[in-house]
């Protein structure tokens, strides 16, 4: 068994917010052709909000994933952390 001491704050989030930001950039085409199908002004955000969503998911994915490794952080020093079974395949030469 191996176990999950702890999360690098920093780096655990740079990850996190760079997935996040990937994320919302999946979401643009799905926004854009519900714009083309749909009154325009019934919208209650312009087409450049769309456009800056996934800044806003990647900033907000990073600033949760600091706060989520916080709270792991301080959990696992009172629990140990989580627990891991990890399978060594084939080694390296």
């Amino acid at each position: 068994m191996q176990r999950v001491k702890r999360f690098g704050l920093w780096q655990t989030a740079k990850v996190g917010g760079i997935i996040y930001f990937l994320m919302g950039c999946l979401f643009i085409p799905f926004f854009s052709l519900q714009m083309l199908f749909h009154d325009i002004s019934s919208f209650p955000f312009e087409g450049g909000f769309f456009l800056a969503m996934p800044f806003i998911y990647g900033i907000m994915g990073f600033i949760f994933t600091a706060l989520g490794c916080v709270i792991y952080n301080f959990v696992a020093s009172w629990t140990g952390g989580i627990e891991l079974e990890i399978e060594t395949i084939g080694e390296d030469l």
